[in-house]
């Protein structure tokens, strides 16, 4: 995405509206068979559609332009509602999950209805995978060659990793869900239908943990892609006045908008205003490379060997 005002919400209502359907059917299904494991899935869809909500607040606050208090615009905006999700997920969605699977451990409640059960579990995996699918295959054209995992924690997208990180989450959680339902129905032991709420809680509190760790890191200002740093070094290599980078700093200032600082050397005999020229030059040079760039600070120095002698 080239800027904030590109960033797509698609895969974010997707997500919302899949969640809403699959909601419904598993709180109707979790009080007719009374299963545990398929309430902690309803409460988990049903945060998953107020998680989404916050998401698209999120994009809607980065996409607000620059003012005098905000100078570099609102693209963290969507880094904060992106951690506040990660956080509910661990909290409304993964914690509950795991009290309610231990108070179903003490206080055993047979299950009934099991064909119910499975029947909206396999219906809602079918909505989940789909969505998980769709996710993946938005995250393979993004990534190019780079690894997978490796995408996931450099990525600046945090709204699409968050969804992918629900969504995949979900469609764990519901394997477990049926696994333990019927086991429950097997055995004639409601606990392992509270052993499946339990799973289900770690899986959604360890996603949430991933989440949060990866988000703080934007939240607080990451750097750039490296790829940003090589186009400034590249950009400043074709330039026939400018010497070479003294030093460079990058940051992401949001999904799709990046600042660029950049201290630079010109070559001896270089009048102000060709330096003044040169910089413009290098600024639209830079840009064409990365339309990612949004800020670009340019600083003529000249080099420290230089300064001593």
């Amino acid at each position: 995405m080239s800027s904030s005002e590109d960033h797509s919400t698609s895969h974010i209502v997707q997500s919302l509206l899949t969640n809403l359907a699959i909601a419904a059917g598993k709180g109707v299904v979790a009080f007719l068979t009374g299963s545990g494991a398929l309430l902690a899935e309803t409460l988990h869809s049903a945060a998953d559609c107020g998680n989404q909500l916050l998401l698209l607040l999120g994009v809607n606050r980065a996409r607000k332009k620059p003012d005098a208090s905000h100078p570099l615009g609102y693209g963290r905006s969507l880094y904060f509602w992106s951690f506040l999700v990660a956080l509910l997920l661990f909290s409304g969605g993964g914690v509950f999950s795991i009290y309610e699977g231990i108070h179903k451990l003490g206080h055993p409640e047979p299950v009934e209805k099991v064909h119910l059960g499975l029947g909206i579990l396999g219906f809602s995996l079918l909505l989940e995978g789909n969505a998980t699918i769709s996710n993946i295959r938005e995250m393979n054209k993004r990534r190019g060659q780079k690894p997978f995992f490796q995408y996931l924690k450099d990525t600046k997208d945090s709204d699409l990793v968050v969804v992918f990180g629900e969504n995949a989450a979900a469609s764990l959680g519901l394997v477990l869900a049926s696994m333990a339902l019927a086991a429950a129905y097997v055995t004639g032991d409601p606990k392992w239908d509270a052993i499946g709420s339990v799973a289900i809680g770690v899986v959604l509190v360890a996603v949430a943990v991933f989440l949060a760790v990866e988000i703080m890191s934007l939240l607080i200002g990451e750097s750039a892609d490296p790829e940003v740093e090589v186009a400034v070094r590249q950009a400043v290599a074709a330039h026939p006045k400018i010497d070479r980078v003294l030093h460079v700093i990058t940051m992401q200032q949001g999904p799709g908008e990046v600042l660029v600082a950049v201290k630079v050397s010109f070559y001896e005999g270089v009048t102000t205003n060709e330096v003044c020229t040169a910089i413009n030059e290098f600024e639209a040079s830079l840009r064409h490379r990365r339309s990612d760039v949004r800020w670009c600070f340019v600083e003529p120095d000249i080099p420290r060997t230089a300064q001593v002698a």
